[in-house]
């Protein structure tokens, strides 16, 4: 049999179990100590160099807001009932999630923090801190696992991952399974979106799926879209009194669904290259060849794909378009979202938002800085920079990006050329 075919039948061999690859050799998810900022925080916190509050959900949340960069105007709601503390959340007691650029954080009123950040590595990791633990214990994170039955399989895709459903949801926030769900990325039409959020801005006659609840007729369902349109004042669905801020702005909902979905390729991407050049070294040294650093065949295939999911997904390929005269949120997420920009010479930057028939000016996602990109594998990150680079400089358009115009282009050249180290 000859080698080539040897090592596919291989790497076959492993994609068929590719529902716990994740959790093979070499990535070992569940068993890998990770190094990420909660070990970092754990370690402050048990040092003595920081206290965090006990019996303060919100000054707890306030603490980790600032400890991990994530700004208080990133603030979304979510109603419906898919999460790990599901007994605490529904159309009247929604769970807030907040994030930055690598670290998101949900509480559920009454419940646990819930905490997923970036390790350089594993993608994201989960845990959970329970701000009303016992008086004689310090506060401890404590690392989730449960969490991968919805974050490490097919909606991830099949990586531990961060993602946004949108889901049709009962009057108490329970989804009706026969709707389905889908998971929302950049290309979801922005009629799909927001099943079981809540949602505040303007988007004019266009009709998202938030704010509302349905009501099972049979076999049918009976939703009435409209009441949950252009909504500025939560107050009329739930009591917003419990919560610091009384929004759940369009605007952060989008960066949200972009950010997490590119996360979730990154992630792929990430762990796809690491088990193809683990497969290949392995059957290298059972044949007794010299063991490369540099993926070839199958493994060189692998790469190769994963090389292209990434750029179709930083650079926007297939985006929805937005609305007919865009969309408007409020003032204090853009503010505070634009205040971690990295800025060219000229003043532009990949967090700069157009909002008008796309949600970014500059198409090429601001997560290239950020933890997981910057920690692939060189076998994948040198392709990726190489081609991204080509894309940008190259005199005309190619057809696959034919979408980004010869001044889009040079301005992400530009901006990447003086903000991106390695490009």
């Amino acid at each position: 049999m000859p080698r080539s075919l040897l090592f596919l039948l291989a790497l076959v061999a492993v994609i068929a179990r590719a529902e716990d690859e994740y959790e093979q050799t070499p990535i070992l998810y569940s068993q890998t100590a990770p190094k990420d900022a909660v070990t970092l925080l754990q370690r402050k916190v048990s040092e003595g160099k920081l206290k965090l509050p006990r019996g303060d959900a919100w000054g707890l949340l306030r603490v980790l807001q600032k400890e991990f960069n994530v700004p208080d105007a990133t603030q979304v709601m979510v109603f419906s009932k898919t999460s790990k503390q599901n007994d605490l959340i529904g159309p009247a007691t929604p769970r807030v999630v907040y994030f930055g650029d690598d670290a998101y954080l949900g509480y559920s009123v009454g419940g646990s923090i819930e905490v997923s950040v970036i390790d350089p590595e594993l993608g994201p990791t989960f845990y959970l801190i329970d701000p009303r633990a016992r008086d004689d214990r310090r506060l401890r994170f404590q690392r989730d696992q449960s969490c991968l039955s919805c974050h490490g399989g097919p909606f991830s895709p099949d990586v531990p991952g961060v993602i946004v459903r949108s889901v049709t949801p009962g009057p108490e926030g329970h989804p009706i399974m026969s709707q389905g769900s889908r998971v929302v990325d950049t290309t979801t039409a922005f009629e799909e979106r927001w099943g079981g959020w809540y949602v505040t801005g303007k988007h004019g006659d266009a009709v998202h799926q938030g704010n509302v609840t349905a009501e099972e007729n049979g076999e049918s369902v009976i939703i009435d879209p409209k009441p949950g349109q252009n909504v500025s004042d939560l107050g009329q669905f739930f009591d917003t009194d419990p919560y610091p801020r009384k929004t759940s702005d369009v605007v952060a909902l989008m960066v949200l669904e972009h950010q997490t979905s590119v996360q979730n390729i990154l992630t792929k991407a990430a762990h796809s290259t690491r088990r193809a050049l683990y497969m290949q070294q392995s059957l290298q040294k059972e044949l007794g060849e010299p063991v490369s650093d540099v993926p070839t065949g199958t493994a060189a295939r692998i790469v190769e794909h994963a090389v292209e999911d990434v750029l179709d997904a930083i650079l926007f390929k297939d985006e929805a378009v937005l609305p007919k005269g865009g969309i408007e949120g409020g003032p204090e997420f853009q503010e505070a979202f634009a205040a971690s920009a990295r800025l060219s010479k000229s003043g532009r930057s990949l967090k700069d938002l157009q909002l008008l028939s796309r949600l970014f000016k500059y198409r090429c996602s601001y997560l290239v800085y950020g933890i997981t990109f910057q920690n692939l594998p060189v076998q994948i990150k040198a392709p990726i920079t190489k081609r991204l680079k080509e894309i940008m400089t190259a005199d005309h358009a190619e057809e696959r990006y034919s979408y980004l115009g010869d001044s889009e282009r040079n301005h992400i050249h530009e901006i990447l050329s003086e903000t991106l180290s390695g490009y």
